[in-house]
């Protein structure tokens, strides 16, 4: 499996989104510029100008006409994806960190970070069909129980009812995304126990996973947020993403940037270490990135996976046949 190695940021990534049909990859980086890779042979097809700060996170509508970013430049913006022109930014007095299109594209979640005397908070925003008609006011705006800690990913729950959300305050929490009120706090017995750096969905909005600087991954229930199942890493995890095709989960992540010179690059253990969902066994791990992998995300048809790393580079990965009949 000889990964495609795609060079078009110049700074570390920070986050990998698909499109719904899978054509097309869309990678984030500290680097001000959102980029848009046609996802079968690697091709860069486009990039998206005006952020002024390192863009934390993407979203792209169902239909692959609207992209949303979160920066840190304290906006969130909606990008016309065939054109790359900027169609309207959100003002927020702190960094977007986190961005979620609702199901069917009418609504965003947005989270800020803590900043100055600002609290995190999630917002939620309607997002006009046409973008002459868009407002930045916030439908709801739901404050962190503690403000001071960064939520580090929100994402809507099934048919938009509810919203999740993780952070450095190692709880999961399931809001009403109607009213704001708080439904369900993870167990501090079975959850992280450090900062909860990433969450992705699974294709039917069943379940979800999450990574943690605790060095493990957790799958858990959308709706009663039972814990299903953990799975070890060794590492502290940057980010995790769920096979839609088998039942396989990838994990990816690595000491902090800040302390790999201290060991053999051996030991950093940069690599996408696959998992069997059920068994909660390593089955395999991809190597490559010379440094801590901060983005992962698997294809839609599941025959391909992208990974974005500290080096600034994106691997995109197809599958050769014998991953299709790996047996434990």
């Amino acid at each position: 499996m000889r990964p495609i190695l795609m060079k078009g940021h110049e700074r570390p990534l920070t986050f990998l989104r698909y499109n719904r049909d899978g054509d097309m990859l869309f990678s984030c980086a500290k680097d001000h510029t959102p980029t848009l890779w046609y996802a079968d042979n690697g091709e860069r097809h486009g990039t998206f100008r005006g952020h002024n700060g390192a863009v934390w996170c993407c979203d792209v509508s169902r239909d692959s006409l609207r992209l949303i970013t979160g920066s840190a430049d304290q906006t969130a913006k909606l990008w016309d994806v065939k054109t790359g022109q900027q169609l309207f930014s959100f003002k927020f007095g702190s960094p977007a960190r986190s961005v979620d299109f609702a199901l069917g594209d009418k609504l965003a979640v947005i989270t800020t970070d803590p900043f100055m005397e600002r609290t995190s908070a999630i917002h939620v925003k309607r997002i006009a069909e046409d973008p002459e008609d868009q407002v930045s006011d916030s439908v709801l705006v739901l404050p962190s129980p503690d403000g001071k800690k960064r939520i580090n990913r929100a994402v809507w729950g099934p048919l938009n009812q509810t919203i999740v959300s993780g952070g450095e305050d190692t709880v999961l929490r399931i809001w009403d995304a109607e009213t704001g009120k708080l439904l369900k706090e993870s167990d501090a017995e079975v959850g992280h126990k450090n900062t909860i750096t990433s969450l992705s969905k699974a294709a039917d909005d069943s379940h979800f996973i999450t990574g943690s600087l605790d060095k493990t991954a957790k799958l858990w229930d959308m709706r009663t947020l039972t814990l299903l199942k953990t799975y070890v890493s060794g590492v502290p995890v940057n980010a995790v993403s769920m096979s839609p095709l088998l039942d396989h989960v990838v994990l990816g992540g690595g000491q902090d940037a800040s302390a790999v010179t201290t060991t053999d690059h051996r030991a950093g253990k940069f690599e996408a270490k696959f998992y069997d969902k059920i068994l909660q066994e390593e089955i395999g791990g991809v190597k490559g990135h010379f440094g801590p992998i901060n983005a992962l995300a698997f294809n839609p048809d599941g025959k391909s996976f992208s990974s974005g790393g500290e080096d600034g580079y994106v691997r995109l990965h197809h599958f050769d046949s014998d991953y299709f009949n790996i047996r434990i």
